[in-house]
């Protein structure tokens, strides 16, 4: 084995451990299970309103976006003769 894909092997062992250890870091079980004092949750969303705040919200966001950038692409007419 050469050098190079040695270093190269290393080099991918150490990304995907890095990124397995961040992982298992970030995930549920090290949360914290009991509420601190002062946490006011309140209320949870119906499946109404997380359809609407996680679908359909960034569907007519991404629509006025994209009709905005349309909208100033569109080339526009000139008036008086082409030279």
């Amino acid at each position: 084995m050469s050098h190079k894909v040695k270093k190269n092997a290393l080099r991918a062992g150490t990304i995907t451990a890095g990124t397995a250890l961040m992982l298992m870091m970030s995930s549920p079980a090290f949360a914290v299970a009991i509420a601190d004092d002062g946490d006011d949750p309140g209320p949870g969303l119906n499946v109404i309103e997380t359809l609407g705040l996680y679908v359909v919200a960034p569907i007519v966001l991404f629509l006025v976006i994209a009709g905005l950038v349309m909208a100033g692409d569109k080339p526009h007419k000139q008036s008086g003769s082409k030279s």
